[in-house]
């Protein structure tokens, strides 16, 4: 048994542990902090991307009008107080009536006659003629057109079918 005594008494605190036995030999005099070089700031981080959904302006680009009018009632208009079709002439609409803005765009292929393009105004439900032909680029709707109408009606060029 001494000797496990003997064994346990080697083990004392660690030496880290005990007291400290000295002071410091060297006295340091004591510094005011001053301004940092580098201010201490937490990392920049960009802010999360938001999910961005282009839309395209209602007059830069003409699209199928999803409210109207149809492509029958651009022909009563056109068959109606307008006069510009007979009503014994056969008509197909082949484009549109497509929208930009309150403007739309249709074409027309007419039996027996060139292709006729068609550009209305207003509202879905009752459109006013604003010009009928093979070359509908008139000044009103190079002037007042959305884009979207008048790409279509003036740099598209006039219609071309058969005999022109």
């Amino acid at each position: 048994m001494a000797l496990a005594v003997a064994v346990l008494a080697g083990c004392g605190a660690p030496p880290e542990l005990g007291e400290p036995t000295g002071v410091p030999t060297h006295a340091t005099t004591p510094t005011t902090p001053g301004p940092s070089t580098a201010p201490a700031t937490t990392p920049a981080t960009a802010p999360p991307l938001a999910t961005v959904t282009p839309t395209a302006d209602a007059g830069l680009v003409a699209t199928a009008c999803r409210n109207g009018p149809t492509g029958q009632r651009v022909l009563q208009l056109l068959r109606g107080r307008a006069g510009v079709l007979p009503a014994n002439v056969r008509v197909q609409v082949r484009t549109g009536p497509l929208c930009a803005g309150d403007w739309q765009f249709t074409v027309l292929d007419v039996t027996g006659h060139e292709e006729l393009q068609v550009v209305t105004r207003g509202k879905p439900s009752a459109p006013a003629l604003v010009t009928a032909g093979t070359d509908v680029c008139t000044i009103e709707v190079r002037a007042t057109s959305p884009a979207g109408i008048r790409t279509l009606a003036c740099d598209a060029g006039p219609a071309s079918g058969p005999g022109a």
